[in-house]
């Protein structure tokens, strides 16, 4: 299977990764959805509540600095190493991703490669301004005086940079990923169950587009029965073998 895939790698004109959180489960973070994931364990916060509760403004920031998630202190797997690799090569032009970690430009692949559906957990936002804020420059306030932080430059709410249920996704972000999406001839997908939308919508768009769909993910996917290759395995070992010479 892996020979057969770096074969459809080797041979693209311009290949896209489509990344979920199966991608970063062999780093040890864990995925949101599946029993024993984050929301097994904690309920999410609502983007209105967050925008309306202080009470609940503050529980989402007491969680991101307790690194409840998971995913503080993560690092690249294998897998993560291994598209990068790639990206280096030329071999593919592109990741999308749905994941929040930051483990693909820890990997190495430069940032403006990376299309993130979701957002980014490693650093905050302003919500009116979209200033950017350090979480190292935030944690001080909250933890030692319990101030709920602000943005420094308009003093409007200030949010981890990720998505939450009932937040807007990015526009600019879906519209980027759809162009690569249709630029792409061969779509590979890794580690996402393919049931979260509108994200999940690009893999069928470039298959019905012409491209060549493969989707690598330890479980069963929806659009298995439409994929032209299916590897059902761990994502690291498969990628491992494709960039060994």
């Amino acid at each position: 299977m892996s020979a057969n895939l770096r074969t459809l790698i080797d041979q693209s004109r311009y290949s896209v990764v489509f990344t979920g959180a199966g991608m970063s489960t062999e780093s040890g973070v864990p995925d949101f959805r599946s029993p024993g994931g984050v929301w097994s364990r904690m309920k999410p916060i609502p983007f209105q509540d967050f925008l309306n509760d202080p009470d609940q403004r503050r529980e989402a920031w007491r969680r991101a600095f307790a690194g409840t998630a998971g995913w503080v202190g993560a690092k690249p797997n294998r897998g993560h190493f291994a598209i990068a690799e790639l990206v280096k090569r030329g071999k593919i032009g592109c990741v999308i991703t749905q994941n929040v970690d930051n483990l693909h430009q820890d990997s190495g692949i430069p940032a403006d490669r990376i299309i993130e559906l979701h957002g980014n957990a490693s650093y905050a936002t302003c919500l009116a301004c979209f200033l950017r804020h350090e979480l190292a420059d935030l944690a001080p306030g909250f933890v030692e005086h319990g101030e709920i932080p602000q943005c420094r430059q308009c003093g409007d709410i200030v949010k981890v940079a990720t998505i939450s249920f009932g937040q807007p996704m990015p526009q600019d972000a879906m519209l980027r990923a759809r162009r690569e999406t249709l630029a792409a001839d061969l779509f590979l997908v890794l580690g996402s169950s393919l049931t979260v939308y509108p994200a999940a919508g690009f893999p069928l768009a470039a298959k019905e587009n012409g491209a060549t769909l493969v989707i690598v993910n330890r479980d069963p996917t929806p659009l298995d029965h439409a994929a032209d290759l299916v590897i059902h395995d761990e994502i690291g070992a498969v990628l491992a073998a494709i960039i060994t010479d």
